[in-house]
C-alpha cells in the first residue's frame, strides 16, 4: 500500500477537464493535492538554498509535481520545474523534458538519432532552399507545421510545390520558424495518440479526421476510437517519450507503411479526448505513478524500461563530489562494465550518443542501457539535501 503523497499540480487552468480530473484521482486516494497556479510562483537563488515563493509566501514541502506547463508560458513554467528539480523534489516531467518536446524541430532531431520511425523533414531558412528541400523530403503534396503549433493550429497541407513556396514565403516574412515534412498518404486523415505513463501506454486511440479535414485533432471535429497497440507501436510510443525525457506523454504517431510515425510527443496531453474515448481512468494511472515513484527507495538511478532479464534502460546521476566527475566516459568504464551511454542530459543541453572522450560534470545525467547490477554498482550514498522550515504563515492552499 503507498503512503499518501503531497502532490503540487502546476496549472495555470485550475476548472481545464485534465486538471480537475488530476484532483480528483489524486483526493480519491487519500492524497493531498493542491493546484498551484505556475505564474504565481518566484523564484529565490542563493548558495545552497534554492527556494520557491507562491503568492508572496514561502511554498511548503512537496513530495511530487505534476506539471500541466501551455506552450504560452514555456520558459517561465520550466524555470519553475525546474527548480522543484534543484530542491530534490520528484517532477513527473522534467524541465529538460517538457523543452525537448515544445520545439518540434528539437524533438525531432533528438528522436532521429535513435532509429525511432519519423517523417523525413526539413528545416530551411533562405528562400532558395525551399523548393530542394521539399523536393528531398519526397515533394507535394507536403506538411507545413509551425515549429511551436499545438492542437493542429499551424499545421498546413499544401497540394502542389507552388503552394508551399508561397505559404512557406508568407510565414517567414512574418518571422514563423517552419518545417517542411513528408505527407504520409497512407495515414491521411487518421493518426494514433498513445498515453504513455512511466515505461508503459495505459490507453491509446486512433483519430480520424472528417470530411476534407486532413487534421484528425479532437480540437478540430476529429473522430475518436479506442485502439489496442502491438508491441512495436507500444514500444516506439514508450521509447520516443523516454528518448526525450519524459515520464508522462502523450505520443501522436502515424500508422506509415514502414511501421509507426512519430508526428509529436506532448509534455501535457490532454485527457477529456481521450478518457471519453477509452472510458479509463487515465488520470488516476498518473496519480499512481507518480506516487510509486515518491514511495521508492530514494537512489538516483531510476529503472525506465527492461529489455531481457537483468539489462536495462535507466538513468544514471553524477552528483557534486562524484568520482566520475572529470573522467571521461571512457575513463569511467562504462563499457567495461556493460554499459553504452544514449545520451548526456547536461543543464538544457541534450547531447545524443557522446563521444566516449566527452568529460563529465556534476549534475549530468546519462540515459544508459546496459547490465542494472553494473548500474548500481555505480550509485553513490546519497543524503537528501533537507529544505529550512516553511514560514508559520504560509497560505492555507499551498
Amino acid at each position: 500500500m503507498l503512503r499518501p503523497v503531497k502532490l503540487a499540480i502546476l496549472s495555470a487552468n485550475s476548472k481545464s477537464y485534465s486538471t480537475r480530473r488530476l484532483r480528483e484521482a489524486a483526493e480519491s486516494r487519500g492524497h493531498n493535492v493542491k493546484v498551484l497556479n505556475t505564474l504565481k510562483f518566484a523564484i529565490d537563488l542563493e548558495q545552497g538554498a534554492p527556494d520557491l515563493y507562491w503568492r508572496q509566501k514561502q511554498l511548503s514541502n512537496y513530495d511530487a509535481v505534476l506539471p500541466r506547463i501551455g506552450a504560452s508560458i514555456s520558459y517561465f513554467g520550466t524555470a519553475v520545474v525546474r527548480q522543484f528539480e534543484t530542491m530534490d523534489v520528484f517532477c513527473a516531467n522534467t524541465a529538460i523534458g517538457i523543452t525537448n518536446s515544445r520545439d518540434k524541430l528539437r524533438s525531432l532531431q533528438v528522436l532521429s538519432r535513435h532509429h525511432i520511425g519519423i517523417p523525413r523533414t526539413s528545416f530551411v531558412r533562405d528562400k532558395r532552399d525551399v523548393l530542394p528541400a521539399i523536393q528531398r523530403v519526397g515533394g507535394a503534396p507536403v506538411i507545413i507545421k509551425l515549429i511551436e503549433g499545438t492542437q493542429g493550429i499551424g499545421v498546413l497541407l499544401a497540394e502542389s510545390e507552388k503552394n508551399a513556396e508561397a505559404i512557406i514565403e508568407l510565414l517567414q516574412s512574418q518571422k514563423q520558424n517552419v518545417l517542411v515534412q513528408k505527407f504520409v498518404a497512407e495515414s491521411k486523415g487518421k493518426d494514433i495518440r498513445a498515453m504513455v505513463v512511466g515505461d508503459q501506454v495505459v490507453a491509446a486511440m486512433r483519430r480520424v479526421a472528417q470530411g476534407q479535414e486532413f487534421r484528425s485533432n479532437v480540437h478540430r471535429g476529429g473522430r475518436t476510437e479506442q485502439v489496442t497497440l502491438d508491441d512495436e507501436y507500444a514500444r516506439t510510443a514508450v521509447r520516443a517519450a523516454q528518448i526525450l525525457g519524459l515520464r508522462i506523454a502523450g505520443v501522436d504517431m502515424l500508422e506509415g507503411k514502414d511501421g509507426p510515425q512519430i508526428m509529436e510527443v506532448n509534455s501535457s496531453p490532454g485527457l477529456e479526448g481521450i478518457e471519453t474515448c477509452t472510458q479509463l481512468d487515465i488520470a488516476g494511472a498518473m496519480v499512481d505513478y507518480i506516487a510509486a515513484q515518491v514511495d521508492f527507495p530514494e537512489i538516483d538511478i531510476r529503472q525506465r524500461l527492461t529489455v531481457s532479464r537483468g539489462y536495462g534502460v535507466s538513468e544514471l546521476h553524477i552528483p557534486e563530489g562524484s568520482s566520475y566527475v572529470g573522467k571521461t566516459i571512457q575513463g569511467a568504464e562504462f563499457w567495461d562494465r556493460d554499459i553504452n551511454v544514449l545520451t548526456l542530459y547536461r543543464g538544457t543541453t541534450v547531447i545524443p550518443n557522446p563521444k566516449t572522450t566527452r568529460v563529465l560534470e556534476p549534475g549530468d545525467r546519462l540515459l544508459c542501457f546496459g547490465k542494472l547490477e553494473s548500474m548500481r554498482g555505480m550509485v553513490p550514498e546519497k543524503t537528501r539535501r533537507r529544505r529550512r522550515p516553511a514560514l508559520a504563515d504560509l497560505p492555507k492552499d499551498a
